[in-house]
């Protein structure tokens, strides 16, 4: 835990850096925009100086950080935002989730950015009330996706049928399938992944399986197809996972050295570029544009669990989006 006042003292190198940066690169879990609170709230102080985000050092300043930002208090705001229902009754609604979209309200730099445009704002405007067992900031929500994985949840809209729903996932009787294409290609057809999951101790936005004493955490794979393409190899995957760990998928696939492409976060890279001509020097790129995705090529593809009321097996699928059906034709031209 972060111990305040946090001093820096600058030196002649930091001259002519404008202020805000040298927080951001002082403080790499910190984004500049709550950098910007902190000086708003008068949480940053430096001697004989009135801070501000553009406040050009001369080197030698002592720089006070005095406490962490508060920001906003967060809060669920229905809005008309569009939703493909795949189901819905009395009881639940399955929700095929576009990425992009957060899930519930989370970090950000201003109220919109930190309430705006989620799920749950959608949910509350297409249904009017949800369960409330998660809370005034997730009603209804029994277990999230990911900001930039799209697929299949499933929706509360009452408080009894949020206890049964959240006991199918506690139990491991509901069923999850994703799709997912990674970096490489994984040495066997299928295998199960059990490394305990926790918190990366220096970049805390990030999971880890480094740690001891983390989680429990099992992820079944499949190997659906083997790519060898212009831009080096990739492996489809379909997986299902026992637990539902904080970017499990993403984290257990990124220890096994597979990134799931377009997750950045985890190792993917940001371009991907065409392999070198047969013959031609290492430092020679090949010609033709690079591919770039700007989500993770991760899909909740079914989802089984039964109904909280009637307790009859329901069983849901939807295809890969078509940004990543369109991704693959490109990864696969000649």
């Amino acid at each position: 835990m972060t111990t305040y006042p946090i001093t820096f003292i600058t030196t002649s190198a930091d001259e002519g850096k404008r202020l805000d940066h040298y927080l951001v690169a002082q403080l790499p879990d910190v984004s500049r925009a709550r950098i910007q609170q902190l000086l708003e709230q008068g949480q940053i102080t430096i001697p004989g100086v009135t801070p501000k985000p553009s406040l050009r050092l001369r080197g030698g300043e002592e720089i006070s950080i005095l406490g962490p930002p508060q920001p906003p208090p967060l809060r669920a705001i229905p809005e008309d935002i569009p939703l493909d229902i795949v189901f819905e009754d009395d009881d639940l609604a399955i929700v095929n989730k576009p990425a992009g979209m957060m899930v519930h309200a989370g970090a950000g730099a201003t109220e919109d950015e930190r309430n705006r445009g989620t799920l749950v704002n959608a949910l509350l405007h297409r249904f009017g009330s949800l369960s409330g067992v998660s809370g005034e900031l997730r009603p209804g929500i029994v277990h999230r996706l990911d900001k930039d994985t799209s697929g299949l949840m499933v929706v509360a809209k009452n408080d009894q049928a949020h206890r049964k729903l959240a006991e199918e996932f506690s139990g491991r009787r509901a069923r999850k399938t994703y799709i997912a294409l990674v970096h490489g290609s994984l040495a066997k057809d299928r295998g199960t992944i059990n490394s305990s999951i926790s918190r990366d101790a220096i970049r805390r936005i990030r999971m880890t399986t480094r740690r001891q004493g983390g989680r429990e955490a099992i992820t079944h794979y499949t190997v659906t197809r083997r790519l060898q393409t212009a831009y080096g190899k990739f492996t489809l995957l379909e997986l299902k996972i026992d637990t539902g760990r904080t970017h499990q998928i993403r984290v257990h696939l990124a220890s096994l050295g597979h990134p799931v492409v377009g997750d950045t976060l985890y190792g993917a890279s940001e371009r991907i570029v065409l392999q070198t001509k047969p013959g031609s020097r290492p430092s020679t790129p090949a010609p033709g544009k690079p591919l770039a995705l700007a989500r993770n090529f991760l899909h909740s593809a079914s989802l089984e669990l039964r109904h909280p009321r009637s307790e009859e097996t329901l069983t849901f699928s939807r295809p890969l989006p078509q940004e990543l059906q369109e991704f693959l034709v490109l990864l696969e031209q000649k």
